[in-house]
């Protein structure tokens, strides 16, 4: 399906449509996270990393980079897609510096692919502004159409 031109009503409608649905995901209602959604091939997304997320060693798990930075890439891919749900099928990170509590930003940016394959990168930012993490996801198109989903809904 043909993605509405950036900056028409139709895209911002598909931006914020695609943010119900990041906050209606029960795994997101586990974690204090906002997603934004300002243009075609890129989302920010906020993070409160807590304790609760910490490893033994007291420092944020990998897990937790990974969720950032994959959620950050996927949302700017799906940016690209107004009638399918992408689902990630590889993704490769390198985390950089620990982090402790405090937020987090993850930016996602869209690098290629407009059909079938999407290919987008993610880095997380520190409350420092230090670079803490980074990775490269690819997407793809599923069966999933984004209208049967409860929380994408467009304009509501």
């Amino acid at each position: 399906m043909t993605q509405p031109e950036e900056g028409t009503p139709g895209a911002n409608l598909h931006f914020r449509a695609l943010e119900r649905l990041y906050a209606s995901a029960p795994v997101n209602h586990l974690f204090q996270s906002d997603l934004t959604i300002e243009e075609e091939g890129r989302s920010r997304l906020v993070f409160q990393v807590t304790e609760q997320s910490y490893h033994a060693a007291g420092a944020a798990h990998g897990t937790i980079y990974f969720k950032m930075l994959d959620d950050a890439a996927f949302y700017a891919a799906n940016t690209l897609v107004t009638d399918r749900f992408l689902l990630t099928t590889s993704f490769n990170l390198h985390f950089t510096k620990p982090v402790k509590v405090g937020e987090v930003v993850a930016e996602g940016r869209w690098v290629s692919g407009r059909r079938r394959v999407f290919v987008a990168e993610s880095r997380l930012i520190d409350a420092e502004g230090d670079e803490i993490g980074r990775g490269t996801g690819t997407f793809m198109r599923s069966h999933i159409a984004l209208s049967g989903l409860d929380g994408y809904a467009p304009g509501g």
